[in-house]
């Protein structure tokens, strides 16, 4: 198998970086910015502790439309259980993947290390171009 049928070759190191003690409303101005759907969230060390999404920003926006008062920080709100797929994963598996859960990406990991994430877009284009 080549690199260029594994994740390796899809994945997307350009994303931002949140930390679990961001305060919310700076970690949503960052994913809608960016204009991702989600943002991994690393430690001091660099390592994976959780996932923001955009879905999961929906919460602590919607508290600061009533109260007019943003209130939490990364941590309060990203899921901490993290789907990943490995970097070496063929693009194939990695569309099963995508078919099984509900998530628009997946951080991917060589080892124990985060080199970015993977979009369902880039994926099923990647598909297309193998048929």
């Amino acid at each position: 198998m080549s690199q260029d049928d594994t994740l390796q070759a899809l994945v997307r190191r350009d994303m931002p970086m949140l930390t679990p003690d961001m305060p919310i409303r700076r970690a949503v101005a960052i994913l809608l910015e960016q204009r991702t759907a989600a943002a991994p969230v690393v430690d001091d060390s660099g390592a994976l502790r959780g996932i923001l999404s955009q879905k999961d920003c929906f919460r602590p926006s919607l508290n600061a439309s009533y109260y007019q008062e943003w209130k939490g920080t990364v941590a309060d709100f990203m899921s901490a259980d993290v789907a990943t797929l490995p970097a070496s994963l063929d693009v194939m598996a990695a569309a099963e993947a995508f078919l099984s859960q509900p998530y628009r990406s997946f951080p991917v990991l060589d080892g124990e290390q985060l080199i970015g994430m993977v979009r369902r877009s880039d994926v099923l284009k990647r598909l297309v171009e193998l048929g």
